[in-house]
């Protein structure tokens, strides 16, 4: 069953901080050759630190994906790293979280749960559950033209708020993510097509995917 939780940056164990690492290196520099720092096969930066919360998806102990999430107030990708790739970045003042290094390790996915269930949406359904759950306003990220296809298709009703280029001259975008319940309704749906979750524990943080055929307790 692929439960979805947070951990923070304080409370991050060595063994988890080191498989986080290790699988963003494999994903950001050797999958998608971005141009990030990589040290003893591990990627991480100047936000991975005591303001950095991380969604983990987990099934048999083994990470299968992950986001980093920062409240807006805080030193960010968005106003640090990114910001170069815009005319202009306009965040607004409030309760909003910035998302980056988000995942799915697609070879671990497929191993372990097949190519069944729809992981990236499960995904954002936990990033609108735990933002919900802490009070959150909405998500800004900025994300590949691939990344935005796949968030459109899952049916969220995200928001292009400034195109850009990144370092190597590809289209990205800075998105608004909204969290409201219209938004947690339309990915339960994608998500529970065929009845095969227990819909209550879909609205739930942490989140739990628990198949109908198990006893509900």
């Amino acid at each position: 069953m692929l439960e979805i939780f947070d951990v923070s940056y304080t409370l991050l164990s060595e063994k988890k901080s080191e498989e986080l690492f290790t699988l963003r290196k494999e994903t950001f520099k050797d999958r998608l050759n971005w141009a990030v720092k990589c040290i003893n096969g591990m990627e991480f930066d100047q936000y991975d630190d005591d303001n950095a919360t991380y969604l983990f998806g987990v099934e048999d102990n083994q990470v299968i994906c992950s986001s980093r999430l920062i409240e807006t107030k805080y030193p960010n990708m968005i106003t640090g790293t990114f910001f170069p790739y815009f005319d202009k970045v306009d965040i607004p003042e409030g309760n909003y979280i910035e998302s980056s290094r988000f995942f799915v390790d697609k070879a671990r996915s497929k191993t372990i749960l097949g190519n069944t269930y729809p992981v990236s949406t499960m995904f954002f359904l936990a990033t609108v559950n735990y933002s919900r759950s802490k009070g959150y306003d909405g998500v800004y990220t900025i994300v590949s033209h691939p990344m935005l296809t796949i968030l459109k298709r899952s049916g969220w009703k995200i928001s292009v708020v400034e195109q850009g280029l990144s370092e190597k001259q590809e289209r990205v975008y800075l998105l608004f993510l909204p969290v409201d319940k219209e938004s947690q309704d339309v990915l339960v749906r994608r998500i529970n097509n065929n009845q095969e979750f227990v819909e209550s524990k879909l609205r739930e943080w942490p989140l739990s995917f628990e198949p109908m055929t198990e006893p509900v307790g």
